[in-house]
Parts: structure tokens; C-alpha cells; sequence
């Protein structure tokens, strides 16, 4: 089975950025697995559906801003993915994306192979290439939780 990884953020907006960062912790401890691919990007919707072509599951790691403790990680299905990522308001949410995209032909994940990695942010507006020690300090947690879904799902067909 062969999984996307993605670490969603903008590298220049503080915690806006935890997702490059959560994936950038785990690179290395994917460096040998042929089924993964890590990466970055900073695009949603249509764009990111279209990322997500060719993979039998995703996991994507962002930002969210639900009203949490900032550094807290949730665990979210599609249909509880923020769109926030989206470039302009002609662009579509993920869920939408993902429904022209399967309309389209496309060999997406199905919904139960993507989750969100969503990790609450506290501050998403300062241009800072740094994150707040909050959501800093649940990087790790967050790669553990990465390392377990994959593992759970190698299993899986």
C-alpha cells in the first residue's frame, strides 16, 4: 500500500507551519520505508486532491484552529479537514475536491485511508519561522501518532 505523508503550513506564519515541521521530524525515520513518501506543500483543495493521485492512503498534517489547547493533536477524517489552505475563494474544500476528483476518473485514497494529523495552533498570523513552545512541544506526540497509523495500517489492503 503505498502512503502520502504531507506536512501542510506556511513556512513564514509561526504555528501556521507545524505541519512542515511534524514532517520534517519524521523524514528520517521514514528514510527506508519504499511504501511512504514525506512531503511538503502549501496548497489545499483542488490542488491538493490532485496531490494526493496515485496514493492508496494519505495522511496529512496540519494547523487547526478548533478552540483547543494550543498543541493539542487531533485525529480527523475528511469531512473534519479545515479548508483554510485554500488560495482563493474559487477553490473548493477538500471534500469537494476529492468528490470531483473521484467524478474526474482519479485514483484517490478512499475516505477511510485519509486522516488529518491536525495540530491546534495558537498563533497563525505572525510572521515568525518559528512555532510557540506550545505547539512545538507536540511535534513528538504528533510523529508517534504518524509512526502508529502507519503501522496500523500495514496490515490493511
Amino acid at each position: 500500500m503505498k502512503t502520502l505523508v504531507l506536512g501542510l503550513g506556511n513556512p513564514l506564519l509561526c504555528d501556521d507551519a507545524v505541519g512542515l515541521h511534524t514532517v520534517r521530524r519524521l523524514q528520517p525515520l521514514l528514510s527506508g520505508a519504499a511504501d511512504v513518501e514525506v512531503d511538503e506543500d502549501y496548497r489545499g483543495g483542488l490542488r491538493l486532491m490532485e496531490r494526493l493521485i496515485g496514493f492508496d492512503r494519505a495522511i496529512i498534517v496540519d494547523a487547526i484552529c478548533s478552540g483547543a489547547a494550543p498543541g493539542t493533536v487531533h485525529r480527523l477524517s475528511p469531512d473534519g479537514i479545515p479548508t483554510q489552505h485554500s488560495a482563493s475563494a474559487h477553490d473548493a474544500n477538500l471534500r469537494t475536491a476529492l468528490e470531483f476528483g473521484r467524478q474526474a476518473g482519479a485514483q484517490l485514497p478512499a475516505d477511510d485511508r485519509i486522516l488529518l494529523i491536525g495540530i491546534e495552533a495558537s498563533d497563525v498570523l505572525s510572521f515568525r519561522e518559528s512555532l510557540t513552545p506550545e505547539v512545538q512541544a507536540a511535534i513528538p506526540g504528533a510523529v508517534r501518532m504518524i509512526l502508529e497509523e502507519l503501522e496500523a495500517g500495514r496490515g490493511k489492503t
